[in-house]
């Protein structure tokens, strides 16, 4: 396997796509909250103190998205297309976050559905914190991508795919 964010050397560098063909581009990534069966009834009753949790989670989510090349190191700031964050109740004790995000591009929005998944769930937490510290973001992962050299991607532990 090539890791391309490396050079013939084995130093750290960002890829140069200036080369690459544009391309729509997708990615669907998931990440996963668990918490307390109350603080999840507390969420859905719209009683957690620090406002809508949810629609919070949802913007913060967009945000990451747009600043992911700020983020992580060798991550290229990407036109993005759109950005929907979604929220799923999977039982009383856990949340999927579920980012889909496109882009027509040179280079694939993987990291930006990932950071938006991530970052939704994390504030999930930070709003919930104060009546469960116990909570715990799971489940990461990227689900699905398309566009670009590599093609279609469908992560075969996305049961949602089936």
């Amino acid at each position: 396997m090539n890791l391309t964010h490396l050079d013939e050397n084995g130093a750290a560098r960002m890829v140069d796509v200036g080369e690459k063909a544009v391309s729509a581009r997708m990615a669907r990534a998931q990440a996963e909250i668990v918490m307390q069966p109350e603080t999840l009834r507390l969420i859905c009753a719209g009683r957690i103190e620090k406002g809508d949790v949810f629609s919070c989670a949802r913007i913060a989510g967009i945000m990451a998205a747009k600043r992911t090349f700020e983020l992580i190191p060798m991550c290229h700031p990407i036109p993005i297309d759109g950005v929907t964050v979604e929220f799923e109740v999977l039982d009383p004790t856990r949340v999927r976050v579920t980012a889909t995000l496109r882009c027509t591009w040179k280079t694939g929005i993987e990291m930006e559905a990932l950071t938006a998944a991530s970052v939704a769930a994390l504030t999930i937490y930070d709003m919930c914190k104060a009546v469960d510290r116990s909570m715990e973001i799971e489940v990461v992962r990227l689900n699905e991508k398309n566009g670009g050299r590599s093609g279609h991607f469908v992560n075969k532990c996305d049961k949602n795919m089936e």
